[in-house]
């Protein structure tokens, strides 16, 4: 996420991926004003790489004793995700820095008691498949400011100016790299010994798969690419000498397009010798607009900020495999960011931010990135609310929650992409052959129904949608009775055929 002090949204640009909502069948007839739905089933492209999955970030809501608790963590359980990324990040420094002052001659400040609760309630609700963390705040302690940084008493109270200073302390990085070694100790090893040799006993003995180092550094403490890498490198030495089987994540670009980052870090000449770089991450937000446009879902022009956003992944993939073509690329926070609440009585808003991200899904998935991750999965008043992929309220999943629950049960690596078209600016269109059998994922982009014809082969298949008439609910299935078919604004839908 931004720090709305720092950064204005970045519309750079957003998929609406709307997959094939079925909820008009129309009798086949000449086809002529209907755009078709072309597929060579015989022929492959492509073998996907890329896993839907999302990220949690720590705030209050997600705390125990809060009415949406338990029905939030049940949901993420039941998602079954893999690589989902959490996050404990700057506006709750209390529930994010397990170390708030610095240690002094006869005492530290290590404490735990509100990071373990949600932490460990993440850990039980992904348990058996593989999570990304990041502890992406630093002590402030640790860099060079003009007076130390307070921070709120209530660990429930928003602090956006946590992350002040540009320049450690410690030009060796020492101290930076300890503090990371002693937190992960504490969740891999049993506990930890402080700086004045005391040991911490915490009993954890979890296995971290990935560690993403820091977040959006470009923005908090405007960290320079040199200045990144020299403390990527220091973070994961120390990592790997209490964690060594745990991979990394490096650079958590909130600005995608700042293409001199990827220059610098991914030239292994940059990095101390044995330094790994396992995979890169960055973020994409598009964003409704302000006023009487972000009322207008006519407006919402999520596709075309996806396709910009798009460019600059070919971009990045460029220097990537140029640079180090075994990294592996994680988007790992992808969503709609408003700047106003016009949206808020508009329940196609979340339609359409799902579509987005449905849509990025299949584009990703053709540029072969492995991680295709929705943001995020609590947002609430003063802390993102359009970006929420749950009712806040409630706790009960939204349409974008549904939509990467459409997308997980569906689709993951090892698809076979296919040869797929569709003669329609407004729809887009992706056919996969899975272990299950054949699939079509179909996307509205528009706020208007839009109609496609189907192949034959469609006919009697199941459709799973979900559309503005699902709300709340998993998606709809029924089964498709013709070849055409019309699509609800927004709509993102699965047109499924098994394996004989």
């Amino acid at each position: 996420m931004h720090n709305p002090l720092q950064r204005i949204i970045f519309p750079a640009s957003l998929i609406i991926m709307l997959a094939y909502p079925l909820l008009a069948t129309e009798p086949a007839t000449s086809g002529l004003d209907v755009p078709p739905v072309t597929i060579n089933w015989e022929s492959t492209i492509l073998i996907s790489r890329s896993t839907p999955t999302l990220q949690v970030v720590v705030n209050p809501p997600l705390r125990r004793g809060s009415t949406i608790h338990d029905p939030v963590y049940a949901a993420l359980r039941d998602l079954g995700a893999e690589n989902v990324r959490y996050v404990p990040w700057l506006p709750y420094p209390r529930l994010a820095v397990a170390e708030l002052e610095p240690p002094t001659a006869t005492n530290t400040s290590w404490d735990f008691s509100l990071i373990d609760p949600m932490t460990i309630d993440f850990l039980k609700a992904t348990k058996g498949h593989p999570t990304i963390l990041n502890f992406s705040t630093m002590p402030a302690w640790l860099f060079k400011t003009s007076q130390p940084v307070t921070y709120p008493a209530d660990p429930n109270a928003p602090f956006w100016n946590y992350t002040q200073g540009t320049e450690l302390k410690d030009p060796t990085l020492k101290e930076l790299g300890d503090y990371y070694a002693r937190l992960v100790s504490w969740y891999v090893r049993g506990g930890f010994t402080d700086e004045l040799g005391v040991h911490h006993k915490s009993g954890h003995h979890y296995k971290i798969a990935w560690w993403e180092v820091l977040n959006e550094m470009e923005s908090e403490h405007n960290t320079t690419p040199q200045q990144y890498t020299e403390r990527y490198d220091a973070i994961v030495s120390a990592i790997h000498k209490v964690s060594p089987k745990t991979k990394f994540v490096g650079l958590a670009m909130a600005y995608a397009n700042r293409f001199n980052y990827y220059e610098y870090f991914l030239n292994p000449k940059n990095h101390r010798p044995g330094i790994p770089l396992d995979m890169i991450s960055y973020h994409f937000y598009a964003s409704p607009g302000n006023g009487a446009q972000a009322s207008n879902p006519a407006d919402w022009h999520f596709c075309e900020q996806a396709d910009k956003f798009l460019d600059t992944v070919r971009q990045i993939e460029t220097i990537r495999k140029r640079l180090s073509p075994s990294t592996q690329t994680d988007i790992d926070e992808l969503g709609v960011i408003a700047p106003d609440e016009s949206w808020k009585n508009l329940p196609v808003y979340w339609n359409a931010a799902g579509a987005m991200y449905a849509y990025l899904y299949l584009e990703l998935s053709k540029l072969g990135i492995e991680n295709v991750g929705e943001s995020q999965l609590v947002g609430y008043p003063t802390q993102y609310p359009s970006v929420s992929m749950v009712n806040w309220e409630t706790g009960k999943p939204n349409a974008r929650f549904r939509v990467l629950e459409l997308l997980k049960h569906n689709f993951g690596p090892g698809d076979r992409l296919v040869p797929t078209q569709v003669a329609s600016p407004d729809v887009a269109a992706q056919a996969y052959r899975t272990a299950a059998g054949r699939k079509l994922l179909l996307v509205n982009k528009s706020d208007a129904p839009v109609s496609v014809d189907l192949p034959p082969e469609a006919v009697n298949a199941r459709r799973d949608v979900v559309d503005t008439s699902t709300g709340e609910n998993p998606a709809q299935s029924s089964t498709v009775s013709g070849t055409q078919v019309t699509l609800p604004p927004f709509a993102v839908a699965v047109v499924f055929t098994p394996n004989p």
